[in-house]
């Protein structure tokens, strides 16, 4: 006996077969050849199982829509998942926004209900000058005219070939070394110029020495590459050789000018200039330069008076409610500084020059690493670190570890030459916190990642800066103010 449910399987598989098969001609139909090629060659019956296969499709399609709409469920993650593709957070973003304008309103009003007005424009200006009749920090700006053209003049004899590379090298180095050297000395020595004037002052001749040094090091490799007479180069190399010496005085002070420390013989140029837009960047930079003095008389001058004492007895624990509470008004002022100095200050700039690089910054608020904050928070740095300094290290032999290492430590020599030489004291605090980011990229890199490692970039800037502040204003009270009774009682 053979049981019935020994052909289960050949039932089940023939029907599949019908089913596919009956798909396979419902395609078929479809098509408007092949349904005609498939009446003819088909007879009565064949069309006719067809027809009701058709019908049968087209009841279960007619199911499947009536179910679709009254299903309410499928397939997807939560918004807030990172498996979600939602991206569009403004609304979290704007309530952001108003909490940190109404947290901050609440301890304004505070700060003036136990403080008083603090802000006055006679202390504004006296933190530029000390006499208003002597404006020592503007003049040493002045006088840096005199190496602009020591550079064009040796610019000039190079190029006609009066001297030769080696004594071009030498009065470059000299010229450079007497930049950073010059101002210095003078600040040191000129006790009228008060700190911020030396630290204006000691900013600009930076800023001079590297654009300098990448108009040495372009000029140089446009006349290596004259000689070995590179084509690619040919048509810019033209142009700069039929300059005047006019035109050459004229482009080299375009160049100081330009909001970039790297130099090229030729700028990318926008068509005019936009007067909207420069209006815009106008009404920015006095905004927030008034929003930044405001802050650091209301805001940070308080808090760091009532820091001196625990700093003098070592109380750990109010020294750390004191870092705290200045950590917020100091990253306020660093996050207004960015914006005015990198948006408004450097596009003003720009668009009078008709200077079209406007990249001055890319998305360094991503940053999941600290190597990626410092490439690409101040752009016009990095890309002259990059090309004057760091590339050279690597065709030279030098690794990518050391020539990075170089790289911050070239790095904190200008940020303690900017802060110790204007202050008159030594303290190194600048540069050890410039060389820890060393070790900090590193474990950031190996041990964070995504959030986390944002997480971690975001608090380094939170908290890092202020404690350098507190160090440099405790020990210029130490050296400076101590024994002024007048500034002790005040404190």
């Amino acid at each position: 006996m053979i049981d019935k449910e020994d052909f289960g399987p050949i039932t089940r598989s023939r029907r599949r077969a019908t089913i596919t098969s009956a798909k396979s001609e419902t395609v078929k139909l479809r098509n408007g050849a092949i349904a005609a090629a498939s009446d003819l060659k088909s007879g009565p019956k064949a069309r006719e199982s067809l027809t009701k296969n058709l019908q049968l499709n087209e009841d279960s399609k007619q199911k499947c829509d009536r179910y679709d709409k009254i299903s309410c469920h499928r397939l997807q993650e939560s918004m807030l998942s990172s498996a979600s593709s939602f991206k569009n957070y403004r609304g979290i973003l704007n309530w952001c926004v108003v909490m940190l304008v109404l947290s901050n309103a609440r301890l304004f009003l505070e700060n003036i209900l136990r403080n008083g007005i603090l802000v006055d424009p006679i202390q504004v200006v006296s933190l530029f000058l000390k006499d208003p009749y002597s404006w020592p920090a503007a003049c040493l700006v002045i006088v840096s005219n005199i190496f602009i053209l020591v550079a064009l003049y040796t610019e000039r004899k190079l190029a006609m070939g009066s001297i030769s590379e080696k004594v071009g090298l030498l009065i470059y180095i000299f010229n450079l070394t007497i930049i950073l050297c010059f101002p210095m000395v003078v600040v040191l020595k000129l006790p009228s110029i008060t700190p911020v004037g030396g630290a204006y002052a000691l900013g600009v001749y930076t800023i001079l020495f590297l654009k300098l040094y990448s108009y040495k090091d372009v000029n140089r490799w446009c006349r290596e590459r004259t000689q070995a007479k590179a084509r690619s180069l040919s048509r810019s190399l033209s142009l700069s050789n039929t300059m005047t010496s006019d035109d050459m005085r004229i482009y080299i002070y375009y160049f100081v000018f330009a909001p970039t420390l790297c130099y090229e013989l030729n700028f990318p140029r926008s068509e005019s200039i936009r007067m909207g837009f420069l209006l815009r960047r106008l009404f920015e930079m006095t905004y927030f330069i008034s929003n930044v003095l405001s802050i650091v008389f209301q805001w940070m001058v308080p808090i760091i008076r009532s820091s001196m004492k625990p700093l003098q007895e070592m109380d750990y624990s109010r020294m750390t409610e004191r870092l705290l509470r200045l950590a917020v008004p100091n990253h306020l002022i660093w996050l207004i500084f960015f914006y005015w100095f990198f948006h408004s200050s450097m596009n003003f700039v720009a668009e009078l020059l008709r200077f079209g690089d406007r990249e001055f910054y890319r998305d360094w608020w991503n940053s999941e690493t600290i190597t990626y904050f410092w490439q690409n928070w101040n752009i016009p740095v990095h890309k002259w670190c990059l090309r004057h300094f760091y590339k050279p290290l690597l065709r030279r032999g030098a690794g990518k570890l050391l020539s990075q290492s170089a790289v911050f430590f070239a790095s904190a020599f200008f940020h303690e030459y900017l802060v110790s030489v204007p202050l008159r004291m030594f303290r190194l605090w600048a540069f050890m916190g410039m060389m820890a980011q060393l070790p900090l990229a590193w474990f950031v890199a190996r041990f964070l990642r995504g959030n986390y490692g944002n997480a971690a970039v975001w608090l380094s800037l939170i908290i890092g800066q202020p404690i350098a502040v507190l160090m440099y204003v405790h020990d210029y009270y130490v050296t400076h103010c101590q024994d002024d009774p007048t500034i002790a009682e005040a404190l």
